[in-house]
Order: C-alpha cells, then sequence, then structure tokens
C-alpha cells in the first residue's frame, strides 16, 4: 500500500511539473513581440520613441538596424522581420517588380524626408561649371527622384512623363554638359570631397552630419510625394501588433519628436 501511494505521489509530482512547464511555454507563446527593421536615422531614433508606447500594450518591440535599402526587403519578405520602416512607396513597388517572389504592402506613411542637393566645391547651383560631376544614387527610384530634384532646380531637363522612373538617359536638356555619376545611396555622401555636388537621401546626409535645411543648397518642399512608410508582408496589415504600431507611430510623442529633433529635415505625413 505504501509503494502505491509512493508511486501516485510521484506521479502527481510529475503531472504538476510538467503543468508548470506547460505554463511557463504557453507564457511565453502568448508574450507579444515585434521585429521591426530600419535604417538608422531617422527610421530607428523616431522606432525608439514608439517603444514605451507599445510597452503599454504589452508589447515588446525590437529595432534591427541595416545600412542599405535591400535586405531589409528581403528579410522581411523571409519573415525574419515583421515589419520595416526605411523607404517610401515609389521604391517598394520597384523593389517587388524586381524581385518577383515579395510579397509586400505599405501599411502606413509616416514622415517624408526631403531629398537634397549638396556641395563642399559651391555655394550656389548657379556655380556649378560646365562639366561638373553630380553624383546621384543609383537605384532606380532615388535615381529617378534625384533627377528630378534637379530638374525642378532647373540644372536640366527630362523627357515628359518619366516621373519618378527617370534615368540618366532620360535626360533631354543638360545645357552645360553635366556629368552624373551613379552610386549606392548609402555611399553617395562619400563622394562629395570628389564631385562637384551630390544629391543625398535626408536619412544619409543626417549620419554625415549635414543638416538638410541649413547645408542643402535645393531641397525637395513638404510637397514630395515620397513619404517612408512601414511595409510588411501581404495579410498582416491588420494584425494587432502591427496596429498598435500604426497607432503608436502617428501619435502626438512622435509628431512632437521628429518637429523638435529634425527641425525641417523630416516632416510628418500624418
Amino acid at each position: 500500500m505504501k509503494k502505491v501511494l509512493a508511486l501516485i505521489g510521484t506521479l502527481l509530482i510529475a503531472a504538476m511539473a510538467f503543468a508548470g512547464c506547460g505554463s511557463e511555454q504557453a507564457a511565453k507563446t502568448d508574450s507579444k513581440a515585434l521585429k521591426v527593421g530600419a535604417t538608422a536615422v531617422p527610421h530607428a531614433e523616431i522606432l525608439e520613441i514608439v517603444k514605451p508606447l507599445l510597452e503599454k500594450d504589452g508589447i515588446k518591440l525590437e529595432i534591427v538596424e541595416f545600412n542599405d535599402y535591400v535586405q531589409p526587403n528581403l528579410a522581411l519578405n523571409d519573415k525574419e522581420l515583421d515589419a520595416n520602416f526605411f523607404q517610401h512607396e515609389p521604391y517598394l513597388v520597384n523593389f517587388m517588380e524586381e524581385h518577383k517572389e515579395v510579397k509586400l504592402k505599405n501599411a502606413f506613411g509616416v514622415h517624408i524626408e526631403p531629398m537634397g542637393v549638396y556641395s563642399k566645391k559651391v555655394k550656389d547651383l548657379k556655380e556649378l561649371k560646365d562639366g561638373a560631376a553630380i553624383a546621384i544614387p543609383n537605384d532606380p527610384t532615388n535615381g529617378g527622384r534625384a533627377l528630378l530634384l534637379l530638374q525642378k532646380a532647373g540644372l536640366i531637363t527630362l523627357k515628359d512623363g518619366v516621373k519618378e522612373k527617370a534615368t540618366v538617359q532620360d535626360v533631354t536638356g543638360n545645357p552645360h554638359n553635366f556629368k552624373f555619376q551613379e552610386v549606392e545611396a548609402a555611399q553617395v555622401p562619400r563622394t562629395l570631397d570628389d564631385v562637384d555636388a551630390a544629391v543625398i537621401n535626408t536619412n544619409y546626409a543626417m549620419q554625415v552630419n549635414l543638416v538638410p535645411t541649413k547645408d542643402a543648397l535645393f531641397m525637395e518642399d513638404s510637397t514630395s510625394p515620397y513619404v517612408n512608410i512601414v511595409a510588411v508582408r501581404e495579410g498582416d496589415e491588420k494584425r494587432p501588433e502591427i496596429q498598435a504600431l500604426i497607432k503608436a507611430l502617428q501619435s502626438k510623442e512622435v509628431k512632437d519628436f521628429i518637429n523638435e529633433k529634425y527641425k525641417g529635415a523630416v516632416v510628418p505625413a500624418f
């Protein structure tokens, strides 16, 4: 009888221990977490403001920093991330055209980063000499965007209707015979010592301590259509965690941070 009771006791203890492990595992499974890929400035900085807001909803935000425009979309598509925050929709659309396996979607817009023209050689674009070298991003969307900005500045003329898909082959008017050097977007700031001018995305300009509102010779205004977005996999936009991220990124706290931190170099789009 004692042996039977001892066996029953052992089984009960084992069952309780197993139940405890199950509860612990369930707790781990039920915990909410978001892994969001972003470039450093300003995207990761903005996400840092969001962290405590999401914590109130029981969501832990992990920020994964990237220094290029390709890996964040591939990582999101491969389910290594829950979302990413670094690009505008024209870039995403073009990326998916080039990578047919990638199925992502614009979940919502957060801010605009006006692209600017910078130079260490001249203080006014009118001072650019004939044959001057101008660096622009080499990816299709940002390259076209840079050319549109140069057209708006009165430096070149583009073929009618090309818009953001413009390439250097679409330059129909170039009276000063400017030479265009196409460089990876992240590397364009490093060309400033070697070229006469460079068209730089704001996030990369800020990483090398350029203040767009002070240092840019010409800049997109707030009417720019290139709103930076949070992208997710198709079908994930209604996930509660993503909806919480939308709410947090479009909060007054984030808007105030953008306005105070970037002083016009980054403009809220909500």
